[in-house]
């Protein structure tokens, strides 16, 4: 970049100084200056006495730095103190202001804050896509980016499962879940920002991310984690890994580190994403962590064939979510209290928008199933070899009804999709070995 294009301004604001670049395209933009004040996190009373972050700190905006950027700009921001020195966390912000390359424009947005998974890295063109749905959006890197002599710890599955034994706050999972909330407490402090409409959505070990700053930052209007979820030591990808520990370090693991903690203390709506053939994330253990999430207006969407991956374009129904809950937005549908009865299930649907079609899957494999590993597309994809079996659904006006599935069905849930192609299911129901010709009221959602 041309040193003639940039001006550095100095700035002081919460009691710390802070270096803004900006180039000649913004001069002294609105993105220059942050609140004054901050609404700190209220910590919730069920969250355990083991919670090792300091929300009080962390609802404070952190000093930050703009590097260069026009559509997405690029920033880096305090971060946790790791092995005795200061870090950075490498950022990228955009908005429909930068976009259109006016930031003046921007006046009043809501905000999304994206949570990438193991692989990833801030993604451009998921920053511009939500720029382009109307919001501010800030993504951050969880060990790639910036300088290495500012990183913390990496992301590695030696690094999350490794190192139980060294100190909690050198440990990924702190470090990752801390410059979640920090972006979160930085992006709020911003003037073209809406502080009371913000939302989190993040991937893979993003979603993983997402569950527990849902339940820690009850600041957000919204959460989607997409494949993440809890339980991970009792079934997931992972179980090798937990086998290798001695079993005081595992038992410390899912206390400090997994999502079943903390989900449950979330206050805001959640809508979960995932599929049936992920490998990662199996079915039982995400239907547990769902169970655990108590506020009435969460949602699901659990797709019989979806695999692992790191799609952030589709589906539609988490936009349609978002504006729900940001922008008073029409709702999604809503499958609520199942019921199993002696041949058929049947379940109620919230909706305003017109069903156009149901189903109902059922699947009588093993949650740990087989991995198996796809070469159609290149090699590279792995998937849970879990074959699911659809039945038709009938829909007659607000439920739903199907044909029971087989004594020896080990999960099964319903879909309905509306008239604006947005598909939401029911919860994942896991049968627990009972006398099944008596009669289930089931648990709502």
């Amino acid at each position: 970049m041309d040193k003639r294009d940039t001006k550095i301004i100095k700035k002081r604001t919460m009691g710390c100084s802070f270096r803004l670049v900006l180039t000649a395209i913004y001069a002294v933009s609105v993105h220059g200056t942050i609140a004054a004040e901050s609404t700190p996190i209220h910590r919730a009373d069920s969250l355990p006495e083991t919670t090792p972050w300091n929300l009080e700190e962390l609802s404070k905006p952190p000093e930050f730095e703009w590097y260069h950027g026009r559509e997405v700009r690029v920033l880096s921001y305090k971060g946790e103190p790791f092995q005795g020195k200061e870090t950075r966390v490498h950022a990228r912000y955009a908005t429909p202001g930068t976009l259109a390359g006016d930031p003046t424009k921007d006046k009043n947005l809501p905000a999304i804050v994206l949570v990438h998974g193991g692989g990833g890295r801030v993604y451009q063109e998921w920053l511009k896509l939500w720029a382009s749905r109307g919001f501010a959006a800030i993504a951050m890197d969880h060990g790639r980016g910036g300088k290495t002599s500012e990183k913390g710890p990496g992301l590695g599955m030696d690094v999350i499962y490794g190192h139980t034994d060294e100190p909690v706050t050198d440990q990924w999972p702190y470090h990752a879940v801390a410059s979640v909330i920090r972006a979160h407490s930085l992006i709020r402090s911003f003037p073209e920002v809406d502080s009371d409409r913000t939302a989190i959505t993040g991937i893979s070990w993003g979603g993983y991310l997402t569950c527990i700053v849902a339940g820690l930052d009850n600041r957000f209007k919204a959460a989607v984690p997409v494949y993440g979820c809890g339980f991970l030591d009792e079934n997931s990808a992972w179980l090798d890994d937990f086998a290798k520990m001695p079993p005081e370090s595992r038992a410390k693991w899912a206390q400090l580190w997994d999502p079943s903690q903390y989900v449950g203390s979330a206050t805001m709506p959640m809508f979960f994403v995932n599929g049936g053939k992920d490998y990662c994330f199996r079915t039982d253990s995400y239907a547990k962590t769902y169970s655990l999430v108590k506020v009435e207006n969460k949602n699901i969407r659990f797709t019989p064939d979806l695999k692992h991956g790191h799609i952030f374009d589709r589906p539609k129904a988490i936009e349609i979510f978002l504006n729900q809950h940001l922008n008073g937005g029409t709702p999604l549908a809503r499958i609520t209290a199942l019921e199993i009865g002696v041949k058929n299930v049947s379940a109620r649907v919230e909706t305003r928008s017109a069903l156009v079609s149901a189903e109902f899957y059922y699947t009588t494999d093993s949650h740990i199933g087989i991995t198996s590993y796809d070469k159609s597309r290149g090699g590279r994809e792995w998937y849970a070899s879990r074959t699911w079996i659809k039945n038709p659904a009938t829909i007659d006006k607000h439920s739903v009804t199907a044909e029971r599935p087989p004594e020896n069905a080990t999960a099964w849930f319903f879909t309905v999709t509306d008239d604006r192609e947005a598909m939401v299911s029911s919860r994942v129901v896991i049968p627990e070995k009972k006398d099944h010709n008596k009669p289930d009221a089931g648990d709502g959602l």
